[in-house]
């Protein structure tokens, strides 16, 4: 008898939905209601509650017929119960629980988009583009996202072990990781020599802006006079609040667009748009960015790219150019969907396809020569040399070179090379 109410109840939904009113909103959108699909999964339904090896209550069957409804969309549509739709809600302010990684999925398994810096998994070595194909002893191929998200959660201190691929080696690798509060420091910020400041940005938050702002006004006053240039680094920023973008990329612009997103329905057009007030006053700005930089950090990128603000560096971004919108539900969890794209101000649009940096670095690691501090003979050195017209003295060119050495490049060689470029820029600006 069961069986026949829920079976009814369903039916009687359908019907409902074959109304006047219903038909009026859909007729232009599709040909009619899909009722012999509706009818089929009724018929599953009542199938799995009288034949199934095992009890199935009907809260699960429909919550799983939602989530299953959802991930077929995209990677990145998903049903969110109250107590993963409050833990989205905490990470978005900077602290949370887990590992400290940012995953999607791809042919089954979960990839990681990137690790959080100073995280466990940052720690641990795993790196944006692994495969997690096992956690602990079970197999990911088969589980959804929020299955493998879940599983990777659990009390601060225990600990899981991740089987993971890596690029195109076949010999899986093990990390055990020992979760913890994630407590995510989105900018941190210093200076690389006189002059010039490095910031980089893990992950886009509510309140990056503000703290990017205080660091950079932090910087211009340790260095005591105005950045002549800075770097931005995204590499591995996996993204995240939408508004914090364009809030940061409003920092370095005066005027003009800095993104526009657009979708099927009307109102999920939108466009953010440069205020006054380059806080660099112009000085020359070089962006960092890689596989792992996404979603945020691709329209920041996109953004200084079009607008001819900065010089993107690195290689090819991630390519996630679509935005995602969160409804609460009556039940106090929520929807996420993807409702729009996002386009730079070009008109570029960055899904699947990724910014491609104006200036193309592979990932090397500087070293000190062996002979970096040995005395090299100069014309100075050598006897009987012509001395200088203009009257300088003999040693000055060797102190000069002494001081130069006690400032050993950055060990990053892609942080080291914008570094460079900054200089060359900040001559010809001054020129």
């Amino acid at each position: 008898m069961k069986i026949l109410l829920n079976s009814f109840f369903i039916l009687s939904f359908i019907a409902g939905l074959t109304g006047p009113a219903y038909a009026e909103q859909t007729k232009s959108k599709s040909e009619g209601i899909p009722l012999e699909h509706l009818r089929n999964f009724s018929d599953i339904f009542a199938r799995i509650k009288s034949d199934y090896v095992e009890e199935a209550d009907d809260k699960t069957l429909l919550e799983n017929a939602i989530r299953g409804m959802l991930s077929g969309l995209d990677p990145h549509s998903t049903y969110l119960d109250p107590e993963e739709y409050k833990e989205l809600k905490i990470g978005t302010t900077g602290q949370f629980g887990g590992l400290g990684i940012q995953v999607g999925m791809e042919d089954g398994f979960v990839k990681v988009i990137s690790p959080i810096d100073d995280t466990p998994a940052f720690r641990a070595g795993i790196k944006a583009g692994d495969l997690i194909i096992r956690l602990d002893e079970k197999p990911v191929k088969g589980m959804t996202l929020n299955d493998a998200v879940n599983l990777m959660r659990g009390k601060p201190g225990s600990e899981i072990t991740l089987t993971i691929i890596r690029g195109d080696s076949n010999n899986p690798l093990t990390f055990k990781i020992k979760r913890d509060i994630i407590k995510v420091k989105s900018v941190k910020s210093r200076m690389l020599e006189k002059d010039y400041g490095y910031v980089r940005i893990s992950t886009f938050q509510s309140r990056t802006a503000s703290h990017l702002k205080e660091a950079i006004e932090s910087l211009s006053k340790e260095n005591k006079n105005s950045l002549k240039g800075l770097i931005l680094d995204l590499r591995n920023n996996p993204g995240g609040v939408l508004n914090a973008a364009a809030d940061v990329s409003d920092l370095f612009l005066n005027d003009g667009l800095i993104v526009y997103t657009k979708g099927r329905v009307q109102n999920s057009y939108f466009e953010f748009k440069a205020k006054s007030g380059d806080l660099l006053k112009d000085a020359p700005l070089v962006v960092l960015i890689n596989g792992g930089s996404a979603s945020a950090s691709e329209i920041v990128a996109g953004a200084l790219q079009d607008q001819k603000r900065a010089v993107i560096m690195g290689s090819k971004s991630f390519g996630k150019g679509s935005v995602q919108t969160i409804q609460e539900l009556r039940n106090g969890g929520a929807v996420k969907f993807t409702t729009a794209r996002y386009f730079t101000p070009s008109g570029r649009s960055i899904q699947a396809d990724g910014i491609e940096p104006d200036i193309s670095l592979d990932h090397y690691k500087l070293s000190a020569s062996e002979d970096n501090n040995l005395n090299r003979i100069k014309e100075a050195d050598l006897a009987g040399h012509l001395t200088n017209p203009n009257g300088k003295e003999e040693n000055q060119e060797i102190v000069t070179d002494k001081a130069n050495n006690q400032s050993s490049p950055p060990e990053d060689y892609q942080i080291n090379e914008a570094l460079n470029l900054l200089k060359g820029l900040s001559i010809f600006r001054d020129r």
